[in-house]
This record gives C-alpha cells, sequence and structure tokens, in this order.
C-alpha cells in the first residue's frame, strides 16, 4: 500500500479512555485503513468480516473493538470469559495475547492464553482461576472446555484470526462445536478477520456472524507494491552454492529462508551453519519452548537468519525483516504472498528472492497468474558459483531426547526397540 496511515486518529473513534493511553504509550495514533473501515462499525456492537494484506493492522483491529465491547458490558460472573479470540497457528495466539495485553494494560481485563506443547497445568489453573479474555488456539480450549475448566455462555464477543489457514489446517468441526456452544450470533458480536476473503470463509461467516458487515481492503493487491520480487533458475546443485553467494553479497538485513520440508530445513541450516552464517530452523515439530526462543533470538537481532516451512508464513508480525528468500517455491500461490509478506510490512520496503528450481518451476505460472504480473529473472553468476569452495555440512545426529514426545509418523527408537524385543 502507498498510503499505509489514514488520517483518522483513534481519539476521532468512540473509544474508551483507558484504550487509548494503552494505544498512545504503544505508538499507535492514526489508524491504517483496515482499522479505519472496521472499526466504525465493530465498536456499534455489529458483526464485521474484515479482509486485508498481512501486516496491516488486523489484530490491532479486533482488540480494540473487543476491548471496548468488554469495558461497556459489565458481568456478574467473574469466572467464565466474556471474549474469545481463536487463532490458527501457536505463534499467533502468542503474538495476539502480546499486543493484547500490551495495548489493554490499563484496561484491567484478565487475559489469559491457552496453545497445545506446553505448560498444561499452567495453562489449565489459569482458566480455572477465571478470565475476561480468552486467546488460543481451537485444540487446547476445545480440551479445556471438555473438562469443564470453563463454559461460553457469557461469551460477548468472538473472533477468528485468519480464518481461512484455520480452515485449511481442519480447524473447522473444532471451531463449530466451540461457537454452537456460546449464545446465539443475535446475542454476541462476531468479528472474523482474515487475509483472503475466500468461498468458505464468507460461508463460515454467514452461518455463525449475525449479517456481517463485508470489510475489503485492495483485494486487487495481493503483495505490497513495496516488496521487490525477482527469481534465478538455479538446477537443484546450484541451490545451496547460489543461497551463501546472495547472503555474502546482498548482506542482507533479518532474512527469512522458506523450505518445504523439515528434511530440506535441516540442509539447509546446516550448510549454512557450516559456512559461518549463523542460522536458526523453524518446522513444525521443532518444541514450543525452542520455536518460541527462536522468535525471540529471531525478533532481537540475536539470530540473524532463519531457515523454515510455511510454520512461519501466516500471522507472525517479525519487523525488520530485509530480505525474504523461497528457497523452494510453495506449492500454493496463496502460500507465495504470505511468505513474501513476511518482508516490507507497514509501508517498509524488502526484497523477495525465489529459486525456480526443477523440483518446484510448475508452481510458477500459478504464483505469476495470482500476483498479476511475472516475476523477474536474474541471471546465475555461474562463475562464482563454480570458483565457491563450499564447507559440507555434517549430517545431524539422530538423537534419542527424552524430553521429545513420540508424536504420529514418528518412528525411529520406539520401533527398533519393538523389533529388537521380538527378536
Amino acid at each position: 500500500m502507498n498510503n499505509v496511515l489514514t488520517q483518522i486518529t483513534f481519539r476521532s473513534l468512540p473509544i474508551e479512555a483507558t484504550i487509548i493511553q494503552g494505544l498512545e504509550e504503544a505508538g499507535y495514533t492514526y489508524c491504517t485503513p483496515i482499522q479505519h473501515q472496521t472499526l466504525p462499525f465493530a465498536l456499534q456492537g455489529l458483526d464485521v468480516a474484515g479482509q486485508a494484506q498481512t501486516g496491516t493492522g488486523k489484530t490491532a483491529a479486533f482488540l480494540i473493538a473487543m476491548f471496548q465491547r468488554l469495558l461497556s458490558h459489565k458481568s456478574n460472573d467473574r469466572g467464565a470469559p466474556r471474549g474469545v479470540v481463536l487463532a490458527p497457528t501457536r505463534e499467533l495466539a502468542i503474538q495476539i495475547h502480546r499486543e493484547a495485553m500490551l495495548l489493554g494494560r490499563h484496561c484491567g481485563l484478565r487475559i489469559g492464553l491457552v496453545y497445545g506443547g506446553a505448560d498444561y497445568v499452567g495453562q489449565l489453573k489459569q482458566v480455572k482461576d477465571g478470565l475476561d479474555l480468552l486467546i488460543g488456539t481451537p485444540g487446547r480450549m476445545l480440551d479445556f472446555y471438555k473438562q469443564r475448566a470453563f463454559h461460553l455462555r457469557n461469551v460477548q464477543v468472538v473472533v477468528l484470526d485468519e480464518a481461512d489457514q484455520m480452515l485449511d489446517l481442519g480447524f473447522i468441526r473444532d471451531i463449530r462445536y466451540l461457537l454452537r456452544r456460546m449464545p446465539p450470533p443475535t446475542k454476541r458480536q462476531g468479528l472474523l478477520f482474515s487475509a483472503t476473503l475466500s468461498f468458505r470463509v464468507v460461508e463460515l461467516a454467514y452461518e455463525h456472524m449475525n449479517k456481517p458487515e463485508m470489510i475489503r481492503i485492495e483485494p486487487e493487491q495481493v503483495a505490497a507494491d513495496t516488496v521487490e520480487q525477482y527469481a534465478y533458475y538455479p538446477a537443484n546443485e546450484q541451490k545451496i552454492p547460489l543461497l551463501i553467494h546472495l547472503m555474502e553479497t546482498l548482506k542482507p538485513g533479518r532474512s527469512l529462508i522458506f523450505v518445504n520440508t523439515r528434511r530440506v530445513a535441516e540442509q539447509v541450516e546446516a550448510s549454512l551453519n557450516a559456512n559461518g552464517l549463523v542460522c536458526g530452523m523453524l518446522t513444525g515439530d521443532v518444541p514450543q519452548p525452542k520455536r518460541q526462543r527462536l522468535l525471540k533470538d529471531f525478533q532481537d537481532d540475536k539470530l540473524p537468519r532463519l531457515v523454515a516451512t510455511d510454520v512461519a508464513a501466516r500471522g507472525l508480525h517479525i519487523p525488520d525483516v530485509s530480505h525474504v528468500f523461497n528457497y523452494d517455491l510453495p506449492h500454493e500461490a496463496e502460500s507465495y504472498v504470505h511468505r513474501i509478506g513476511r518482508t516490507a510490512r507497514f509501508g517498509a520496503s524488502g526484497d523477495a528472492v525465489s529459486f525456480v528450481c526443477e523440483e518446484y518451476v510448475y508452481s510458477l505460472p500459478e504464483i505469476e497468474a495470482f500476483v498479476g504480473h511475472k516475476i523477474p529473472v536474474r541471471p546465475i553468476p555461474t562463475e562464482q558459483l563454480s570458483s565457491m569452495k563450499l564447507v559440507k555440512a555434517r549430517p545431524k545426529a539422530r538423537s534419542r531426547s527424552k524430553s521429545r514426545p513420540p508424536g504420529r509418523g514418528q518412528s525411529g527408537s520406539g520401533n527398533r526397540r519393538n523389533k529388537t524385543s521380538k527378536r
């Protein structure tokens, strides 16, 4: 977007003084377009389904509306949550909770967070102790609900964030289960925010919301125009040397390197580290405490590069990412847009570099059709690559860590023990 902020201030809207105080202390003065267009409806208590590009302030929009609703509608029941936010991933739930604590610091609301993979007992106790606002992933929230740790009869406002991704990840049954145990849509407020309002998302909105206002911000511009996109056409064996060459010549700042599988993530991470280019790896099976530590180190500039699967492509706000590298082109065009949306956030500029290799070249036509233009191609510096002396990455040893819980599709030592016992 060319105009990241509007001329509309939060003070000009009918927002409680305690919310304004938190906004201004966090540096929020002017509305972004999605905030400007959704808040007038949401602050009246109307249901809203909003679509906007990633990084345009959707989280603040629904938090402001939710805080306003909870502060203006008191309840005698101090135990059950009056507001619920559902998010598709642990990282996004943590980020929403962090922003809620920042913007709502003067509101006096008890805000809780639940998600899978960490601190089960602590989260359960927090919910049982009573909350005004509960933020979390559908699976963990449903788990605690079925244990009768809380009830949903007092819910005044419910938010579905990144609704399209929640549907893609198969959460639709959990979402419907929870929504049907809340007051009917006519007696609560529903807010749905997403990067895309697909047919399935719109269907969900009309099924579980009360005549929602549909707000779309620049739907024709699927990628920010401040991202410089370009591509290389390497052979498979050229990808690692080309990535290392670009890291050494471009000298990017905070960089995300996207791959499609954990196996390739391990190869890329090991190769970069072996060549003195320090990086970490973020995939779906990395334990939650380590995931949070990696993201924190990345955000605090202690880790300049992060190799990631699409677990890091959606919803997360990581400021000042200068370069996104699509080491593997994604299978779906929308994933490409979400990946490159990690850079050039809130009007900043950034580079999106894609490797169109032999294995994933077939994804390119769909991506170019989706973004509406051809992605410029740059020549591979073949001579420089051939003269590179690469340090071979040592394969990672397979550990038998007791702290790693067995999971679906996880063979390894457990199967070997079974085979041994049969001999």
